[in-house]
């Protein structure tokens, strides 16, 4: 059991990812636009937080190309261009590629019982018409399969560019009206792994990848 000395000291820690966590979707939901001039003050005010978090938010923020940090005048919002949008969806698609063949081949029995257990609440959520839900159970069964590759690198990438398309959009009401054809794209993942078909499997996984992109708005020429 953690000491109350212990839990203020991961708390500290955790502070300055949080801090992190928060300004990137806001710059990515488009709630802190482009060109804005980000100040300590200000974002300890906003975020009730000191000065040290913010710091070491600015230097991630900074090494995610979000905000440029000009000696002398300060931090400013870079964001993310339609362009980077538009090239994330295509790297994500080929390492997405990746992962689905290598998470077939090392997949384990539990791993495996995980995925189908999501998948099922997937099912579970598109019938009640739950859009906040299945994009949590989607967000968990792709992070089921990059688990699955054992390899961590890959792994750190996708879940990265996980997050940053599903910031890119307005999540519950992008999926909402995706529901059934979203369901319908993993069942195909899903049972690609279930036959143990890396062939399925990847073009499966490519065919969603370009459909995500296309719902997003973006067109694939």
């Amino acid at each position: 059991m953690l000491t109350t000395q212990s839990q203020a000291a991961n708390a500290a820690l955790s502070l300055p990812q949080n801090l992190f966590n928060k300004l990137r979707d806001d710059i990515l939901q488009g709630k802190i636009e482009a060109g804005e001039k980000l100040t300590e003050k200000r974002i300890c005010k906003e975020y009730n937080v000191s000065r040290t978090p913010v710091r070491e938010a600015f230097q991630k923020l900074e090494l995610d190309g979000l905000i440029e940090i000009i000696p002398n005048r300060g931090a400013f919002v870079i964001g993310l261009t339609r362009q980077d949008i538009e090239d994330m969806y295509e790297l994500r698609k080929a390492y997405e590629a990746i992962a689905v063949r290598w998470a077939v081949e090392r997949i384990t029995d539990a791993e495996f019982e995980a995925l189908e257990e999501a998948f099922d609440m997937m099912e579970f959520y598109t019938q009640k018409n739950d859009a906040d839900k299945m994009l949590m159970m989607n967000m968990r069964f792709h992070s089921l399969i990059y688990a699955a590759t054992k390899n961590r690198m890959l792994q750190h990438v996708l879940t990265s560019y996980q997050i940053y398309t599903k910031n890119t959009k307005v999540s519950s009401e992008y999926i909402l009206a995706y529901l059934d054809e979203v369901l319908q794209e993993h069942r195909e993942i899903f049972m690609a792994f279930q036959n143990k078909d890396k062939k399925a499997a990847t073009e499966a996984c490519i065919r969603h990848m370009e459909n995500g992109k296309r719902r997003a708005g973006f067109d694939l020429d």
